[in-house]
């Protein structure tokens, strides 16, 4: 189906006409995770659930027509039932029509909020058009618009961890202007060159909401890293089903370079790269929708977990290097240590 220009900035694709090679995808379950999450369902002591620190901001831009306005505003909703679904406070700029304050000026007051917060994961998500002039990538919003070096300026100060879904068109150059430590980073194209619109963010909140299909691990739950290989994956479909050159390539960055990656660049959710901190791992690691499992894990004890199991892939990614005994050894104080966390019966 071919779309309408766009009049606020992403042209259409629907004159494209050739397919896109699909990256393939590789389900892999990590060992200890399967360990530890059945050492924890065994202790009939974790009958409890802390409340999520928490929270989520969507931005919802210009909809430049009526028929991406509808789709845009079906997409916010499916993220504002997610978020429900997850137990964090979600709050929305773009939809209400009455607003008397510039949806630029909301974002900036809101994301001044966020500088106070210390606990928990800040999920933001933005949906609509994006612009790129060769110099400058924009959300197109009500209003002005915001650029992606506003946005970085703004999100800074913030110290707690922040998961960043650009879902926009144009999206890649927010990356770069976003990246550092504490940042996990989505966007629907590799570069703001990519200026059509995008069908990225639809199977991306479904996957995230917690989709059967996008659970490589098969822990119950799917991760920031799972949905973008999903979405990506359903995105490259599209292109193909319907012999259109493939006008979007989604990128995620989470190990602060500022430098996204493919879903190509992953073998099932282990990242391919050989040099600095590996792409993927903590994304990999963070869950909008957490399994009944999981929820039963206070936050402090999970942040040891995940510790303890990066460590145990930097082991198991040397073992070429080691003596068999040695190798076994360090495993073996991993686990021990893991198998510390589970409370006693």
């Amino acid at each position: 189906m071919g779309f309408s220009p766009n009049p606020v900035g992403g042209r259409d694709d629907s004159e494209s006409g050739v397919h896109m090679k699909r990256s393939g995808l590789k389900p892999s379950t990590t060992l200890c995770r399967f360990v530890f999450a059945a050492a924890m369902l065994c202790n009939t002591l974790l009958a409890y659930a802390e409340s999520r620190p928490d929270s989520a901001l969507i931005i919802v831009g210009a909809e430049g027509t009526a028929e991406y306005g509808k789709r845009f505003a079906t997409q916010a909703k499916t993220w504002q039932d997610t978020c429900a679904k997850a137990g964090i406070a979600v709050e929305t700029i773009g939809l209400n029509k009455e607003a008397k304050v510039a949806d630029i000026e909301q974002i900036k007051a809101r994301l001044t909020t966020e500088t106070k917060a210390t606990a928990g994961t800040f999920w933001l998500v933005m949906i609509g058009h994006g612009t790129f002039d060769g110099r400058e990538a924009k959300l197109s919003l009500r209003g002005d618009d915001i650029t992606a070096e506003q946005l970085g300026a703004w999100l800074k100060p913030i110290t707690r961890e922040v998961v960043l879904i650009d879902t926009a068109s144009a999206s890649a150059p927010f990356i770069k202007a976003c990246a550092g430590p504490k940042r996990v980073l989505v966007a629907a194209t590799k570069s703001g060159d990519e200026v059509f619109l995008t069908r990225f963010g639809e199977p991306f909140v479904k996957a995230i909401a917690g989709a059967t299909e996008a659970d490589l691990d098969q822990d119950q739950q799917v991760s920031v890293l799972e949905a973008f290989l999903y979405a990506s994956k359903q995105a490259d479909k599209f292109y193909e089903t319907e012999e259109r050159i493939a006008t979007e390539h989604a990128v995620l960055d989470d190990n602060g370079d500022g430098v996204g990656s493919r879903a190509s660049a992953f073998d099932g959710v282990r990242g391919k790269a050989t040099t600095g901190i590996a792409e993927g791992v903590r994304a990999h690691e963070l869950h909008l929708v957490l399994s009944e499992a999981e929820l039963k894990i206070p936050d402090d004890v999970r942040a040891k977990r995940d510790a303890l199991e990066r460590a145990v892939r930097d082991v198991v990614a040397k073992r070429s290097t080691m003596k068999e005994e040695d190798y076994y050894r360090e495993l073996e104080k991993l686990f021990l240590k893991l198998a510390a966390l589970t409370p006693a019966r």
